[in-house]
C-alpha cells in the first residue's frame, strides 16, 4: 500500500519527526516499519497552515499533537478520505457563551449523527466535549461496580502505596495527561488494570503477582493512561448507551441507580476496538520512551496471563485484545532503557506486596 511522508509534532515537544502515511481503515501513522498510532478520518480536522502545506490535528490527540504534509498526492488523499476536514470552525473560539453555544450544537450534530451516520460517529463528536466535571461523575458512578465485579478491597499498606504513588506521578509527568489521575490497588487475583473516566485507575492484585519486572506494570499502567488522555471509556459509553442514555448523559443524570449499574457494565464488560487498542499503545510507547524504560515488557505481560482466559473471568485481555501483530509493534516501538528504572528495588517489592 503506498505510503507518503509527512511531518509529526506529538505536542510535548517542539521536535518534528519525518514519518509515513498509510490510508486504511484510518489514517495511519508509522515511523519507518514501525506503527506509531492510528486517527480516525472522521477527527481529522484542518488548522491553519501555509498556502503549500496541509496542517491536521484530530479530536482524540493531544491537544498540539499535529500532522504537516506537503506532498500535493497525500493532500489529495486526505481531502478524500476524511468527512469532516474543515470541521465546525465554531467550536475551535473561546468565551464561556460560545462554548454554550457550541455545546448546543454539538448535541444537535450527535442526536443527527446516532440518526444517519451511526452512535460510534456521533460519540465521537460529542466526547471531547463533555466537561471533565461530568466525566468524573460517570467515573465515580462506575468505582462501585469496580469493587463489586472484582471483589477485594483498596489495598494501602505504607510502603506499597507509596511506590505507587510515586509511579503515578512519573508517569503523569512524563504522559503530560489532562487531567490528574489516581491509581487505586485492589486485593483481587484477577490479572486485569481498568481505568474510569474522569481519572481513576485500579490495577489488580493478581496482575502484580503476574508481573516479572516493574516495567511490565509500568507499561500496563501507561497503555492505561492513554485511554484516559483519549476518553476512550467515555466514547464508549455514548456510543453503546443509545439514544436514552445520551439525553441522560447531556443532562448530567448520571447518578441514579440505573445508570450506575448501565456504566459500570459497560466499561467492564465491552472490548475495546483495534484501533482503539492502537491508540492507547501508542500513548504508552511515548510516555516510556520519555521514561527511558522499555515497551516490550508490556507484551510479554500480557500474553502470559494469556491462560486465564479459560477461566471465564474478567481478565485484561478482554479489555485488551492482543495478537502477535500487537506484540511485534509494542516490540518495534521499544526504544530500550535509556534511563534508570521508575522505582527502586525495594520499592518495586513494596509494589507487589501492596496487597498483603
Amino acid at each position: 500500500m503506498t505510503r507518503f511522508e509527512a511531518t509529526y509534532f506529538d505536542g510535548f515537544a517542539n521536535e518534528a519527526r519525518r514519518v509515513a502515511l498509510r490510508f486504511g481503515p484510518m489514517l495511519e501513522v508509522y515511523d519507518g516499519d514501525a506503527f506509531l498510532f492510528a486517527w480516525p478520518y472522521a477527527e481529522a480536522r484542518r488548522i491553519p497552515a501555509p498556502p503549500d502545506m496541509m496542517r491536521l490535528r484530530a479530536a482524540s490527540a493531544p491537544r498540539l499533537a499535529r500532522l504537516e504534509i506537503r506532498d500535493p498526492d497525500a493532500r489529495k488523499e486526505i481531502e478524500r478520505h476524511c468527512p469532516l476536514l474543515e470541521g465546525d470552525k465554531t467550536l475551535l473560539r473561546k468565551g464561556s457563551t460560545l462554548k454554550i453555544v457550541a455545546w448546543s450544537l454539538a448535541a444537535v450534530a450527535g442526536f443527527v449523527g446516532l440518526v444517519w451516520f451511526g452512535a460510534p460517529f456521533a460519540a465521537s463528536e460529542i466526547a471531547p466535549l463533555v466537561p471533565l466535571s461530568w466525566e468524573k461523575r460517570l467515573g465515580e458512578a462506575a468505582e462501585g461496580q469496580v469493587h463489586e465485579t472484582f471483589g477485594g478491597s483498596a489495598c494501602v499498606s505504607a510502603q506499597g502505596s507509596a511506590a505507587l504513588a510515586k509511579l503515578s506521578q512519573r508517569l503523569q509527568e512524563a504522559s503530560n495527561l489532562r487531567l490528574p489521575a489516581t491509581i487505586e490497588a485492589i486485593s483481587s487475583k484477577t490479572p486485569n488494570a481498568v481505568a474510569m473516566p474522569g481519572g481513576k485507575v485500579f490495577i489488580l492484585e493478581g496482575l502484580l503477582e503476574k508481573a516479572q519486572s516493574q516495567d511490565e506494570i509500568v507499561g500496563v499502567l501507561a497503555h492505561e493512561f492513554g485511554h484516559l488522555q483519549n476518553r476512550d471509556h467515555l466514547r464508549r459509553l455514548i456510543a453503546d448507551g443509545g439514544v436514552a442514555y445520551l439525553f441522560g448523559l447531556l443532562f448530567g443524570d448520571v447518578a441514579g441507580a440505573g445508570a450506575v449499574v448501565y456504566v459500570g457494565r459497560t466499561l467492564l464488560s465491552a472490548a475495546n476496538s483495534r484501533e482503539v487498542e492502537a491508540q492507547a499503545d501508542a500513548f504508552a510507547a511515548q510516555t516510556l520512551a520519555r521514561l527511558g524504560r522499555p515497551t516490550k515488557p508490556m507484551g510479554e505481560l500480557l500474553l502470559r496471563v494469556t491462560g486465564d482466559e479459560r477461566d471465564g473471568v474478567f481478565t485484561i485481555l478482554h479489555d485488551h485484545p492482543l495478537s502477535e501483530e500487537r506484540l511485534a509493534q509494542l516490540a518495534a516501538a521499544d526504544k530500550g532503557e535509556t534511563a534508570p528504572p521508575v522505582l527502586t528495588d525495594d520499592e518495586w517489592k513494596a509494589l507487589k506486596t501492596i496487597c498483603d
